[in-house]
């Protein structure tokens, strides 16, 4: 693995050309905004296996807003306050080193990964997503996959139709290795860069 600062992203199919798939971990603002979109971007349309948590997720959606759903002026309220199209906004309570329950939806990636219909994640994040555009984001085939004992959205992935494994979650699974445990979520990410097609460069 490398990792790849976001000021370095100009033009991602170069930049990342040689990586057999993309994590992007928790960052926002990131420094350099459309770079971090266009790693997500070129992750979703390569078809390489991509996790993102908490910052991670919350421009994976923005990313899929502008360019599937037709929402071209999807932004994150932290860094534009005054946004027309408000994907991402403040949390009603802050998350900053909390913890709460988690209910997958059935058959989801989440769901496998876990290997039950329950967890318990942390999380470090004051923002996340406007519910307020699910149906349009729904429409375009993105699935809301994992929600807080309130029903509010804590991840989401596309369907294998669209992608081999495509996750972005507001919860930070990564977490656990601070407790020497393996978060079962990276490791489904790893298993599915493992049973990737092999990339052909040229």
């Amino acid at each position: 693995w490398r990792w790849v600062a976001t000021r370095d992203i100009h033009d991602a199919a170069r930049a990342l050309a040689d990586f057999s798939a993309v994590v992007v971990v928790p960052s926002s603002p990131y420094e350099n905004m459309a770079g971090a979109l266009d790693a997500r971007r070129f992750a979703r349309e390569t078809g390489r296996p991509f996790l993102g948590t908490c910052g991670g997720f919350q421009h994976a959606l923005i990313e899929f807003a502008r360019q599937v759903a037709g929402l071209a002026t999807a932004d994150h309220a932290e860094s534009n306050p005054d946004a027309d199209t408000p994907v991402v906004t403040p949390l009603a309570c802050s998350l900053v080193e909390r913890g709460g329950d988690l209910h997958f939806t059935p058959g989801s990636l989440v769901h496998a990964a876990y290997g039950r219909a329950t967890a318990h994640e942390s999380y470090h994040c004051s923002y996340g997503f406007n519910s307020a555009y699910r149906a349009p984001l729904e429409r375009a085939g993105l699935r809301f996959t994992a929600f807080d004992n309130d029903h509010a959205i804590r991840a989401a992935e596309l369907p294998p139709t669209m992608h081999p494994f495509f996750v972005g979650t507001l919860f930070q699974p990564e977490r656990a290795a601070l407790r020497g445990e393996t978060p079962p979520l990276v490791r489904a990410f790893v298993q599915a860069i493992a049973n990737a097609p092999k990339l052909h460069r040229g």
